[in-house]
């Protein structure tokens, strides 16, 4: 029981960090639902690691019900845990995420196949997970990584890494030296690269050099006659 009250409390804690809307303790208990479905969470997923199925089940549908955030008992997860607003997302079963993840709004942690067994990512420590963004298949997001809004990832991620597109693609890995124990988690999910401007920016170069040598062999052709 205390090791829960710990854990409520670190939940309640990685509010204040990120969130600078979070203003009194008040405020957080009644008004966060990412906190909320944690609460009914952690007691279903005790309940469903005794061998219980049905109550856990219908533990989470009222938290489902209550915060529009869908978290399966048997998800394992960390402590100090913030689900920013929340609806929508959902958390599969086999789902294993560690400490200090944030995760935002219509994000899915979900499996893929038919398959029994280990069948939705693992999330490490410090990780970032925007807006919308899709985790597919039982691979390893590794720690202090970063996925962007609407992403789909469907492979293993390495830490240190930052992931837009769709399907996902690996853009920043190990720009900055990260220290064994981050100062912070960088929730600037906005400033992402974009690898596909980034591309075309490539072809306008090339293109323009293009036009630049046809117009130089043109002289040339043009003083020879």
């Amino acid at each position: 029981m205390v090791k829960f009250f710990k854990t409520v409390k670190a939940d309640i804690d990685a509010i204040f960090e990120r969130d600078p809307a979070a203003k009194n303790l008040v405020e957080v208990i009644l008004c966060y639902p990412g906190l909320h479905v944690m609460f009914f969470h952690r007691i279903a997923h005790g309940l469903y690691k005794r061998g219980l199925v049905t109550i856990p089940r219908l533990i989470s549908n009222i938290g489902r019900f209550l915060t529009g955030i869908e978290i399966h008992p048997g998800a394992k997860i960390g402590k100090g845990i913030f689900i920013d607003h929340g609806t929508g997302v959902v958390i599969g079963e086999t789902t294993e995420i560690g400490d200090n993840v944030t995760i935002y709004q219509g994000a899915t942690l979900g499996g893929t196949g038919k398959d029994k067994g280990k069948r939705h990512p693992t999330i490490g420590n410090n990780v970032v997970i925007s807006s919308g963004a899709k985790i597919l298949g039982p691979f390893k997001v590794g720690d202090n990584s970063k996925i962007g809004a609407g992403s789909v990832v469907l492979k293993e991620v390495p830490p240190n890494s930052t992931v837009v597109g769709v399907p996902g693609r690996v853009v920043v890995r190990d720009n900055q030296k990260v220290d064994d124990k981050p100062k912070g988690i960088d929730l600037e999910h906005d400033k992402l690269p974009d690898p596909v401007a980034q591309k075309f920016t490539e072809l306008e170069n090339q293109i323009a050099m293009l036009e630049k040598r046809i117009k130089e062999l043109e002289g040339d052709k043009n003083e020879t006659i």
